[in-house]
């Protein structure tokens, strides 16, 4: 595993700030933006860590990526473990937020929340194709690494998925939707929407095109995952 060297002089640390603001200024300019030094080195760090792995990600390429020094990365995250959980924490934050946040709204219609879930959590999964080959990757050859998440899921999981399970109980008495486990249909959920992303390869041979940078593939796959969670519901 690779050792990140220790901080530089903070002679060379102040010039790589000055060489962060010369060369980042025109550009943020343009962009019409503001990006910070530790946002700039999280976003390549996400980039090279989807794309090569832990293992295969170096923080000297990340540091360039990012047009700062290694010194400077080493200030801000000090190891290359600390800067990959950033990245992770963010990842699964903000798949916790699309996955729990309208749950345990007890005031948002059944139906309505499902369809907000399902189509929310697809988007996501879309712009972020690399995110679920790269999570099962890394479970397989790194298990340790995640027992953060692990723990996230435990925290946060039961509590919304006992709400869910409420409000299912609830319609089913009425006779407004079946009765059925609300962790199966979370999981119906997950499954539909991430596979296609992940096997994203078979499904360009299935259909003959390239869906992945489809939007209207996208738009259908809502759609008809949509429908299948919602024929599991309907009485």
């Amino acid at each position: 595993m690779e050792t990140d060297k220790d901080m530089e002089t903070d002679k060379d640390m102040e010039t790589d700030k000055c060489m962060i603001t010369n060369k980042t200024g025109e550009d943020m300019a343009r962009k019409g933006e503001r990006m910070t030094t530790e946002e700039r080195i999280l976003r390549e760090a996400e980039r090279i860590f989807l794309e090569k792995g832990y293992g295969g990600a170096r923080t000297t390429e990340i540091a360039e990526a990012a047009g700062v020094t290694h010194a400077m990365l080493h200030y801000y995250f000090r190891t290359k473990d600390n800067l990959f959980d950033k990245v992770i924490e963010g990842k699964i934050g903000a798949v916790k937020d699309i996955m729990l946040g309208s749950l345990t709204d007890s005031s948002i219609p059944l139906f309505e929340k499902l369809k907000s879930i399902i189509e929310t959590h697809q988007r996501f999964i879309a712009k972020n194709p690399e995110l679920p080959r790269f999570i099962i990757n890394e479970i397989f050859s790194k298990p340790d690494k995640f027992n953060e998440v692990i723990n996230v899921v435990k925290r946060n999981t039961p509590a919304a998925i006992s709400l869910l399970q409420r409000q299912i109980d609830e319609y089913a008495e009425k006779g407004l939707c079946r009765r059925i486990d609300a962790r199966m249909l979370i999981l119906d959920i997950v499954s539909l929407n991430i596979f296609p992303i992940a096997a994203m390869p078979m499904v360009n041979v299935l259909l003959g095109d390239n869906a992945e940078s489809s939007e209207e593939f996208i738009e259908r796959r809502i759609k008809e995952n949509t429908e299948t969670i919602m024929s599991k519901l309907r009485p």
